[in-house]
């Protein structure tokens, strides 16, 4: 017998499922799921009740160009929420960048590039002010953010001399109603537009299935086959019918590539980086993050500068879209925000959160608002509609962490 050894190849892990009944799985993490399904629900109801006009294409362009700003801080309050925080003050912040990024441009007439340029040194530095009165000197983020919101609208004021400010330039003004429209041609409609759409299908597809491989050889729970095909399925029919709307209008929306690259940037840092794991670690147990190494100043630094920088992006979006800056610009927007972090799924309490979902809770708000407007809803019960969506939205929260409780 030779004296050589044999060995056996070591079986491939043996993937753990969860339940392939769709109504099982969906109510293991309704958390997660009831975001979706809630938005789905909505869309097809002002779809029902505005004879399809709420899915026409202009609509929804119409709907991207005008909550894209609310998305965008809604990513930045996400992080701050998680974290255990609040910010109050971006609604200000998005008037003071959009004000002096005006007095530049209109008023000084300088380039559009360095009125947005220094709308985003402004937002930075104003970070930085929140975050050093938040983390080094310990007072609360509520308190700090208030004093913002009064201090930087009144800057705002001071910044504009109590009045507007417009127009701005056509370059300036493409930032928020831009189009990227006839790149590769489309009889009828926009090539560029579906082909984006399409690569993204496939980098969802593609990430699914690493994300899924990497769980199996770890013998992490995953769903079944079925249901992770048609997850896949329903992410690739939803995009690429939003797609075929837009590209059956103006294009794909400047802003929209803008808010799609921040939204892959955002995600990647809060799920894979030491940044993002912190953040969670200090929403969750702050004394367990203090005792495990984590610079919990530090990282509540970075959080509040990040957040004056989101902030100046919406400011840019904003006063390019609306072509000019007023005193009042920004006015509830920290409310938006802050609405579409906690319909999202974000916990109260922090700790809980995906950029994902707060993106959803921004559309459903946004949905909701449009399909009102759509039907003639009057402004003061479209006020009472959306304050009632949020209350559910935490309420469901508190039943949630309820129910994990009694399991």
């Amino acid at each position: 017998m030779s004296g050589s050894t044999l060995t056996k190849d070591k079986p491939a892990p043996t993937p753990k499922t969860g339940s392939a009944n769709p109504f099982v799985a969906i109510t293991q993490n309704l958390r997660e799921s009831g975001i979706y399904i809630a938005f789905v629900v909505v869309v097809l109801l002002f779809a029902i009740l505005t004879d399809g006009l709420s899915l026409s294409p202009g609509n929804i362009t119409n709907i991207v160009l005008q909550y894209s700003y609310v998305l965008v801080l809604a990513i930045g309050m996400l992080i701050v929420i998680v974290a255990g925080h609040i910010d109050l003050s971006v609604g200000s912040v998005v008037a003071l960048t959009g004000a002096v990024s005006a007095q530049l441009v209109i008023g000084s007439s300088q380039p559009w590039w360095v009125g947005v340029l220094a709308a985003l040194g402004v937002g930075i530095a104003i970070g930085v002010w929140q975050g050093f009165w938040v983390a080094v000197v310990g007072i609360p983020a509520f308190i700090v953010t208030l004093a913002g919101m009064l201090l930087f609208r009144g800057l705002t004021f001071y910044v504009l001399d109590n009045v507007s400010l417009s127009p701005f330039p056509e370059q300036y003004t493409k930032v928020a109603t831009g189009f990227s429209n006839g790149l590769i041609g489309g009889n009828g409609y926009d090539a560029f537009t579906l082909l984006i759409a399409a690569l993204a299908v496939v980098a969802f597809a593609v990430t699914q299935v690493r994300t899924r491989v990497a769980k199996v050889r770890y013998q992490q729970v995953v769903d079944a086959m079925p249901l992770f095909i048609l997850k896949i399925v329903g992410v690739a029919v939803v995009v690429m019918a939003f797609a075929w709307q837009l590209a059956h209008s103006r294009g794909l929306p400047i802003v929209l590539i803008i808010l799609a690259v921040l939204i892959l940037a955002y995600s990647t840092v809060m799920k894979s980086s030491v940044f993002g794991r912190q953040v969670y670690a200090i929403g969750g147990n702050l004394a367990a993050a203090q005792l495990s190494g984590v610079n919990v100043r530090r990282v509540n630094f970075w959080i509040f500068v990040n957040m004056g920088f989101l902030a100046a992006v919406a400011g840019v979006i904003f006063s390019s879209r609306s072509n000019g800056a007023q005193p009042s610009a920004g006015n509830s927007f920290e409310l938006d925000a802050i609405a579409a972090a906690f319909i999202g799924g974000a916990a109260v309490t922090g700790g809980v959160g995906k950029i994902q979902g707060a993106m959803i809770g921004g559309l459903l708000v946004g949905v909701i608002s449009n399909g009102m407007q759509l039907l003639g809803v009057d402004q003061s019960l479209q006020s009472v509609i959306k304050g009632l969506v949020l209350l559910l939205a935490v309420a469901f929260d508190v039943f949630n962490k309820r129910r994990s409780g009694v399991r």
